[in-house]
């Protein structure tokens, strides 16, 4: 994601860990939890499932394995988990920070030569 990116976030705090997964939008997961016929493709932006290591939501977000997903929700297949976590997570709407800082003031015409 670029930034200035709008994101969003459904992050699920489990027994053992915290886990998130990336969302199109806070109004997609509304809609899906109203009607399950909504494909899950059109709610989820990027099929990954992240832990965050007990960190809450802003943790560091590294890749759920097989062994985290059976633990904590009894399969690792990607669609039921994911499932479990649209249903019972928070969503949590932001945006990535900007990119558009000075990257280097001692070049160009802010400094006087």
């Amino acid at each position: 994601m670029r930034g200035n990116a709008p994101n969003t976030k459904v992050h699920y705090k489990g027994k053992d860990d915290d886990f998130v997964i990336f969302a199109e939008s806070a109004k997609a997961v509304q809609e899906w939890k109203r009607d399950k016929s909504v494909p899950l493709a059109q709610v989820v932006n990027g099929w990954k499932i992240f832990c965050t290591h007990k960190q809450g939501s802003q943790g560091i977000l590294d890749g759920a394995s097989n062994a985290h997903l059976e633990n904590e929700f009894g399969t690792h297949k990607e669609e039921e988990v994911v499932k479990q976590i649209l249903e019972q997570g928070t969503v949590i709407e932001g945006e990535n920070p900007g990119r558009d800082g000075n990257r280097n003031i001692t070049m160009g015409p802010t400094v006087a030569h």
